[in-house]
């Protein structure tokens, strides 16, 4: 019933199918009719609480107004399974980016200790399962493919499509080059975790510079009024008092 038909509403099934994998949950059983349901239940039931349980609340209101608030819970239902996917999608990517360059450096470790791209990718995977699981998974996963018989290239690709992010996307770029024109890998991994913790500084750098503009509201709003209340308060009750004595 949830469920979009159509042209239209295959190419949006597409298209949440990618969130769904950058969020980690595409291998939940039916996770697109239960996404969409759960759209349809919160537009339903927003609407339904209020009617329900609101009496006291329609006394006070015109029929306008109550038909302004149904429609506004039910947007509000609708776009709450969208506002929770985008969270769980960046929490996962954040995740993966702060866990990755440690990732890589444990690849050129095993690398240079002898071991097989894929192997060293199955060793990293495991090693850091407690630290990073969406990290391990990802690694986990890919495993799986190229023990299935999936071409490396193919697997790589994967790895970029569903975690959603750049760096993992030239990450995996690298490593088929990598492999096509028989290069270094633990130099080639090395230079790419150097280049992806600059990135990380500088994404922290950007953050923090952001951080003062972001301050100035709730500066204006909060500190302010309770810094006037100080510095003025004693004058203003001191000039009531003077003016009350006369």
């Amino acid at each position: 019933m949830a469920k979009p038909k159509g042209k239209k509403g295959e190419e949006d099934i597409s298209r949440m199918r990618k969130k769904f994998f950058h969020a980690g949950i595409a291998r939940v059983k039916n996770i697109v009719m239960l996404f969409y349901g759960t759209k349809l239940l919160l537009v339903i039931l927003f609407p339904t609480m209020l009617v329900l349980f609101g009496f006291a609340f329609f006394k006070k209101i015109t029929p306008i107004n109550l038909i302004f608030f149904l429609v506004l819970l039910a947007c509000i239902g609708f776009y709450i399974p969208d506002i929770w996917l985008r969270i769980k999608i960046g929490n996962r990517q954040d995740m993966i980016l702060r866990g990755f360059p440690d990732a890589m450096d444990l690849m050129v470790i095993c690398a240079e200790a002898g071991m097989g791209l894929d192997s060293a990718m199955a060793r990293v995977g495991e090693e850091m399962k407690m630290t990073n699981p969406p990290l391990s998974e990802e690694l986990r996963l890919m495993t799986l493919e190229l023990r299935a018989g999936k071409l490396r290239s193919d697997a790589l690709r994967n790895l970029g499509l569903r975690t959603g992010l750049e760096d993992v996307e030239s990450f995996a770029t690298l490593l088929i080059q990598t492999d096509r024109f028989g290069t270094s890998i633990a130099q080639a991994l090395r230079v790419q975790a150097d280049t992806m913790r600059t990135r990380r500084y500088q994404r922290v750098e950007e953050l923090a510079a952001k951080l003062p503009v972001k301050l100035i509201f709730p500066t204006i709003l909060f500190i302010f009024p309770a810094l006037f209340l100080v510095l003025m308060g004693p004058a203003l009750i001191q000039a009531y008092r003077m003016w009350i004595s006369r």
